[in-house]
């Protein structure tokens, strides 16, 4: 029998990999003869770097740059030799993480240390660039991080204008006379899921603003700013559309990425899923095994469990989900694909000790085993006579 593996991160608990191990374990217990191959999975949030290195052979590189506060953070971002790709989390150098909730004021936070990790990936020799954006505590349009490869973003006096949101307002021209001309050779796919606009009532200080420390008037504030810098680059740069889908993610990263370089916006299962080469593993598979810390309704929609079930169901094969939790609208899952789901909590207990990671494995390796001691019965069919 032939397992298939690729769960996404249990946040807080287990990483992909650490996850799948869980639930190989489980299997060997019951089927010790299984071929069972464990592949990292992630949607382009959190542990996509993690997931695309090992799925890729690649490496980690970690430098100094500047964090979403303006102060020096450390940043991991993972380079594929062979193919001179880097793969990059921007929340690793602005992500809402980084930031106490008492410091929470978009006013402030930059993308400045995004551009600054893009330049090192470029200085290593990389001119592929895949890239998550979702977790940012910034809405700073992504001038921060041009700022950082060279554009001008410039007040009426020809200075550069300050870092967050705040320097938007007082934009009042774009330069490019000192961009770093290996950002010509560039190719970013972007893992985007959100299809907000940069502006209005959907778009990055709207719908974004507030879990990122935005009151009301400052969320009015920032809109105009963003929609002003949109006006402003149309001026010089043709690609520049502030309604196109995805251009206000990560306040506004999006439409930075969009319209000063060679990027596209993709989602991020799919991204996982072609550059691990997951459907070479699924296609000659038994049975495909997925799942997530939390199953619910969101999961049916596109998140990283069920596309890897539409990929396994491109080949007729089972698959099953095993989730820290599961909530009762999970149940459309059923309807996209995974055929059977568990969640692996096997008692009472508080969130905290649930999250545990020595908790989370045996709770994952122990569920893992009785699914398959039935599956194994389903399989020998002689057991029932």
């Amino acid at each position: 029998m032939k397992v298939v593996i690729a769960i996404d991160s249990l946040k807080g608990s287990l990483s992909s990999v650490e996850a799948g191990n869980a639930i190989a374990e489980g299997i060997k217990r019951v089927e010790a003869q299984a071929e069972v191959a464990v592949r990292p999975l992630a949607d382009g949030g959190e542990g996509t770097v993690e997931a695309l290195v090992k799925g890729m052979n690649g490496k980690m590189q970690t430098i100094r740059v500047t964090g979403p506060l303006g102060e020096q953070v450390n940043a991991g971002y993972g380079i594929i030799e062979e193919t001179k790709t880097a793969v990059m989390e921007i929340s690793a150098t602005a992500g809402i993480t980084l930031v106490p909730d008492e410091k929470k004021n978009p006013l402030y936070t930059t993308t400045y240390g995004v551009g600054e990790m893009i330049r090192d990936a470029i200085s290593n020799g990389c001119r592929r660039f895949i890239i998550g954006i979702g977790g940012s505590a910034t809405n700073d349009g992504g001038i921060g991080m041009l700022q950082a490869l060279g554009y001008g973003f410039l007040d009426k006096e020809g200075k550069q204008v300050p870092f967050g949101a705040r320097g938007l307002e007082m934009l009042e021209n774009i330069t490019e006379t000192d961009v770093l001309a290996e950002l010509s050779e560039c190719e970013f796919q972007i893992a985007c899921d959100v299809t907000n606009p940069l502006c209005g009532e959907h778009g990055a200080s709207a719908i974004y603003g507030p879990q990122k420390g935005a009151a009301s008037e400052m969320i009015r504030d920032m809109d105009g700013w963003l929609l002003s810098y949109a006006q402003l680059a149309k001026k010089q740069y043709k690609k520049a559309d502030e309604e196109y889908p995805g251009t206000g993610a990560a306040g506004g990263l999006g439409f930075a990425f969009l319209t000063f370089t060679n990027a596209v916006l993709e989602s991020g299962i799919q991204i996982i899923l072609k550059e691990t080469k997951l459907e070479t593993y699924v296609k000659t598979a038994d049975i495909v095994i997925t799942g997530e810390g939390r199953l619910d309704g969101q999961t049916a929609m596109g998140k990283a469990p069920v596309g890897v079930a539409k990929l396994a169901k491109k080949y007729g094969i089972p698959v099953l989900d095993f989730a820290g939790s599961v909530t009762k609208d999970a149940m459309e899952c059923n309807k996209n694909g995974i055929d059977a789901f568990f969640p692996i909590l096997r008692g009472v207990t508080t969130l905290e000790e649930a999250m545990e990671p020595s908790a989370a494995r045996e709770n994952m390796t122990d569920t893992v085993e009785q699914v398959f001691r039935l599956w194994s019965l389903r399989r020998d069919k002689s057991k029932f006579n």
